[in-house]
């Protein structure tokens, strides 16, 4: 079995830690211990009721989620990085403090009739100003604790942007705006902190979080990994396939890169070692496997609901267009693993290392039931949060009946505490970022960064223009090819140290400005600033998945990163297919099925291709002058259109008639 490969929870827990929290989580004793734990359960069920049954006005819904996420911040995170040896426990009091002005500040507002809440917005009384201007400082602040330093520092740039707008140079230059100016649509209108970020997490994100726990809890996360063995186990380079398909089923139920590598890195990368794979090559496949969680439905990283607020359409009509993009990711992961094994002649788990599948699921076929639940009202149009809040009953339940993973009252209160717990960081981000998003409301930023940028753009196609192969286009299509590529290179660098729901929100507002200039459908605009936020978790120099990867794998950091990224370079690549072929995300406007057949085929060529490329092997070791050319010939598979299809079909048949040589 592959528990015989795992690590000890103790490390598990902690290398999550690690990466996840920056080793400033105080460890909680005697009544804060207490208090804490019943406010986390307090939180999970103030949400469960507040989207399940409750009628509660919008901006009261997201101060009281504010409320607990800052108030619990404070109390959980310390202002600095904690000594190895947390047993010297000092009682937080100047946090307390912090904590309650966080609670007293978020709530104020909310608190105020509607009819005195709405006199108060252009026209803020010192009352507003004075809370509102401490509840941004202790937003900053919350963030900097609980997700480092990153994100605060661009929050703290936008908010000099603001103030200081008739400093700044050409396109980005503006009127600027007083502190009051600024404070009153930061705080009071819903376009800053109250913001649809927060309103988000408040509503859906928060419940998916918790089914995700509860589900893991009841047995599914296992199931899914005994599943992946079954499915791939015993085929060459076994425990690799099991990494790609485990952590493709986890991500269905988990949103965080780090948690899913973890998770099912702890049974794989030691599985991985003891076949033949070198160490760091082990933790890049789960590194690059667990970020795949984060785009694959259906929670997409929490992202999907924020794409459903600010396109208003369907849940469904997202998870849709997010299922083929992510499988060309897994695809990609599966062929470099797969000729990675080959050329190094690597076997699969024996017989025994792997489970029946007829056991698995006779044990476990009721975990699945919670999930199969959510996805079916999902489909048939519920709204996300009646279709969380109902998976999230069919976990208890299925919990206190079934007799394997059972679920007790006291395991019921643990899942609570931590599926709220789970939410703090990413909540306090989603606070930070309404900071951001209001910013380019006030300003019109992501307007001025879109000209700035296509601008660039075009001045680089006018460079190129009049050079092979480049004169082949018109201006018009370089100008488009750069400014993606300028986008999704700001994409990359925004998403480093910040968590990925927050990096999508910001590159929306940001980025997707200049797509829209482009004419690109919007929700293809969405999913290409998303993807290139979610390659930052394998990109480095701050590749947090595939650190801790190394963490189990024992293996260099750096070198993990860089091989994680090698491993997902489908996920680089796949954005520019469907922006030059929408077809492929199935809802986009003017679908067409005989394109989408021809442009997924010749994608996957394509990436079969980069594969060939980057690993050296096909059918037999590939010479490094043929691995350069399938690399320049795999573009052109990439770049949709049957004519640079056929073109690419003719230039590799050289190729494949050296390889099939004996």
């Amino acid at each position: 079995m592959m528990s015989k490969f795992s690590i000890s929870a103790e490390k598990i827990s902690a290398l999550e830690e690690k990466y996840e929290i920056n080793n400033n989580e105080r460890k909680l004793k005697n009544f804060l211990k207490t208090f804490a734990f019943f406010a986390l359960v307090l939180m999970s069920i103030y949400h469960f009721y507040a989207s399940g049954f409750g009628t509660i006005r919008d901006i009261l819904h997201r101060g009281i989620h504010i409320s607990f996420v800052l108030g619990l911040v404070f109390i959980f995170y310390s202002w600095k990085k904690l000594e190895n040896d947390k047993s010297n426990y000092k009682f937080p009091y100047l946090d307390l403090i912090f904590s309650i002005l966080a609670v007293v500040t978020a709530l104020y507002l909310p608190l105020l009739p509607p009819e005195i809440l709405a006199s108060r917005v252009g026209n803020p009384t010192n009352t507003e100003v004075v809370m509102g201007s401490i509840l941004i400082i202790l937003t900053l602040e919350a963030a900097r604790r609980s997700i480092g330093f990153t994100l605060p520092l661009i929050c703290l740039i936008f908010i000099l942007f603001a103030l200081y707008g008739p400093y700044f140079p050409g396109a980005l230059k503006h009127g600027g705006s007083s502190w009051v100016g600024f404070v009153n649509h930061i705080y009071i209108t819903n376009q800053g902190i109250y913001g649809i970020a927060v309103g988000v997490m408040a509503q859906y994100v928060f419940l998916f979080i918790l089914f995700g726990v509860l589900a893991t809890r009841v047995g599914l996360g296992q199931l899914f990994i005994d599943i992946a063995m079954v499915i791939a186990g015993k085929y060459s380079g076994g425990p690799a396939k099991v990494a790609i398909f485990s952590s493709a089923f986890l991500g269905t139920i988990s949103g965080s890169s780090i948690a899913n590598t973890v998770t099912t890195g702890s049974l794989t990368i030691p599985a991985m070692k003891k076949v033949g794979y070198p160490p760091h090559f082990s933790g890049a496949v789960e590194a690059t496997a667990s970020t795949g969680g984060q785009i694959t439905p259906p929670i997409l990283g929490a992202a999907g609901f924020i794409m459903v607020e600010y396109l208003e359409i369907p849940l469904r009509d997202i998870l849709a267009a997010a299922l083929i993009p992510a499988l060309l990711h897994y695809f990609g992961i599966f062929i470099m693993v797969h000729l990675e094994a080959k050329k190094l002649g690597l076997r699969g788990l024996n017989e025994n290392e792997v489970p029946k599948f007829l056991i698995i699921i006779k044990d476990n076929w009721l975990s699945l039931v919670p999930l199969i639940l959510l996805v079916y009202l999902i489909l048939i149009g519920r709204t996300p949060d009646y279709a969380a809040v109902s998976g999230i009953i069919a976990c208890v339940v299925i919990g206190f009946i079934q007799r394997k993973n059972k679920l007790t009252f006291s395991d019921l209160l643990e899942c609570l505490s931590k599926g709220a717990k789970n939410t703090l960081a990413v909540g306090a981000a989603a606070t930070s970022i309404g900071i951001i998003v209001g910013v380019v409301t006030l300003t019109g930023v992501g307007f001025r960064l879109g000209y700035v940028v296509i601008q660039t753009a075009g001045d680089i196609g006018g460079f190129f223009i009049n050079i092979l192969p480049f004169n082949y286009f018109t201006l018009e299509d370089l100008t488009l090819f750069f400014s993606l590529l300028l986008i999704a290179i700001s994409c990359i660098f925004m998403g480093t140290g910040v968590p990925t729901t927050a990096t999508y929100i910001i590159l929306v507002a940001v980025a997707a400005p200049t797509l829209t200039q482009l004419k690109i459908e919007p929700i293809v605009s969405h999913f290409f600033v998303f993807y290139y936020g979610v390659l930052a978790d394998i990109t480095p120099p701050v590749a947090l998945a595939a650190y801790a990867a190394a963490g189990i794998a024992g293996s260099n950091p750096f070198t993990t990163g860089n091989t994680a990224f090698r491993l997902g370079i489908a996920k680089a690549l796949v954005p520019f297919v469907f922006v030059y072929s929408p077809s492929l995300l199935l809802v986009a406007q003017g679908f067409d099925l005989v394109i989408f057949f021809q442009t997924l085929i010749s994608a996957m060529i394509g990436i079969g291709l980069i594969g060939v490329s980057f690993a050296g092997y096909w059918f037999k070791i590939v010479p490094l002058y043929q691995r350069w050319y399938l690399g320049f010939v795999s573009l052109l598979f990439i770049a949709p259109g049957i004519q640079s299809s056929l073109i690419g079909t003719i230039l590799i048949i050289p190729i494949c008639i050296s390889q099939l040589k004996k």
